[in-house]
This record gives structure tokens, C-alpha cells and sequence, in this order.
């Protein structure tokens, strides 16, 4: 009978395959939790918008957010070459109420609202927009998409 090589419990494939099967481990679960952290959620309970006469309350399951403001111009143009098949919910920074139109909601808020907006999905230009859909009953949007300039987007279309 012929004798076997025995291995020890700290061989280097042993140490090597369970550093890598940890690492692979750490790897996963670091991309997962950055993909779920990338994208913002926005509670309409609790971030209060104004539309030309009443409080916004989203009844669609997606929107286009676009975020502009009414002092740089008119935006409509531009807003309406956007909507295809989602709603708007246009959010004017210079807070000016408009009146809305069928597949558009113009809306604003207070500054620390609109602060807020612009702090959590990371506004660094305007006008921008992104997508948002629809994860629970309570008023709670989800990002779906990321931020794109409304100029760069209207050129590509």
C-alpha cells in the first residue's frame, strides 16, 4: 500500500483558498452594498412640494424628475421633447408656480427642501434630470437612473 503525502491544516493552497473564498465574499457584498447606496430614495411624505395651487401627491408609479430653474429661461420646450412615456415632475429652483399640463406637474418647495433635493441625488448642474420609480404606497421613489444634463440629453435624442 503506498503512503500518501499528508497535508497540513495550514498547507498554502488551504490558507490561499480560504483568503480568496473570504475576499470573493467581501467583494460581493461590498459591490452589492454600493449599488443598493448609489441610487437615493425620495419620501414625498416627508419632502413637501407645491404645484400652482395644491400640495404635490405622486399618483404615477414613475416619474421624470427634471430640476431647472425658471429664472435661466423657459424650459418647456425642452421638457416636452423629454416626455415620452413616463410623467414629469418638474422641480423650478426660483420656486415660481406654473401651471400644470397633461404629463408634466411643474412643482416647488421651500429652501430647505430644495436644498435637500439638491444635496441628496447630488445636483452639481441645471438643468438635470433623472428617473425615479415607485417602491411602496407610503410615497416612497426610488432613483433609477442617473443624473443626466437636460442640454446633452436633447442633443443625443
Amino acid at each position: 500500500m503506498a503512503v500518501g503525502r499528508r497535508r497540513s491544516l495550514f498547507s498554502f493552497s488551504y490558507v490561499f483558498a480560504s483568503f480568496f473564498g473570504a475576499a470573493m465574499i467581501a467583494a460581493a457584498f461590498a459591490y452589492f452594498n454600493y449599488k443598493y447606496s448609489q441610487y437615493k430614495f425620495i419620501n414625498f411624505k416627508e419632502m413637501i412640494l407645491y404645484t400652482k395651487s395644491q400640495l404635490f401627491v405622486p399618483d404615477e408609479d414613475s416619474y421624470i424628475v427634471v430640476v431647472y430653474s425658471s429664472h435661466m429661461g423657459d424650459i418647456t420646450p425642452s421638457i416636452r421633447k423629454l416626455k415620452r412615456k413616463n410623467s414629469v415632475l418638474a422641480i423650478d429652483l426660483y420656486q415660481k408656480r406654473k401651471k400644470s399640463e397633461p404629463g408634466v406637474v411643474y412643482a416647488t418647495a421651500g429652501t430647505n427642501t430644495l436644498l435637500k433635493i439638491i444635496h441628496r441625488f447630488h445636483i452639481r448642474e441645471v438643468p438635470s434630470y433623472f428617473m425615479i420609480k415607485k417602491q411602496n404606497d407610503e410615497g416612497l421613489y426610488k432613483q433609477d437612473s442617473r443624473i443626466y444634463l437636460l442640454d446633452t440629453a436633447l442633443k443625443e435624442l
